[in-house]
């Protein structure tokens, strides 16, 4: 029993590791955008075993923290809203697990104390993903939803935005000619 339990936290651990670390090699970046004073950037990122990975890194300003993917849309108790990288209701794309977090959310020295929150700084959240079927580049559209907070307040929530991507279909590689 220990060690099945042993093996499921590396395996746990290692996805954690791997949703954190830039894969220069097999990354391509799909948008960036900057709204309320925290720059986004989403990237498509395959791994050594061909799983593709959709990635959103959010850089707060110096200060700020952004709130936990796991609290309700609307926030707690109407504070806060989750950090999120979703698909589009009528993607292409398949999600294939659950939105990973590279930072794990604490629980804030402030009331309601539900309201969970990630360390002041950046975040990266890392959504396991189908790439569409075919051999053609395929238009998407990705949502994004954030709140910044700092001891001297919060910025305006972005909720929903929709991103216009584009994503190279199952039978590219991720880092194929756009022009093909």
């Amino acid at each position: 029993m220990k060690l099945g339990v042993k093996c499921l936290l590396t395996f746990a651990l290692s996805v954690l590791i791997s949703a954190c670390i830039k894969q220069k090699n097999d990354a391509l970046l799909l948008a960036t955008f900057t709204e309320n004073d925290v720059e986004v950037s989403i990237r498509l990122e395959a791994n050594t075993d061909g799983n593709h990975f959709l990635l959103a890194t959010f850089i707060p300003p110096n200060g700020h923290h952004l709130y936990s993917k796991d609290i309700p849309l609307t926030g707690v108790e109407g504070l806060g809203r989750p950090t999120l990288l979703e698909l589009s209701a009528n993607s292409q794309m398949r999600s294939l697990g659950g939105l990973l977090e590279c930072v794990p959310s604490e629980i804030p020295d402030f009331e309601p104390m539900e309201l969970l929150v990630y360390p002041a700084g950046i975040v990266t959240l890392s959504l396991p993903v189908q790439l569409p079927p075919g051999n053609e580049w395929v238009d998407e559209t990705v949502k994004v939803t954030y709140m910044s907070c700092s001891g001297n307040g919060c910025k305006a929530p972005v909720v929903g935005k929709l991103i216009p991507i584009r994503v190279p279909g199952a039978g590219m590689s991720i880092m194929g000619d756009e022009n093909e």
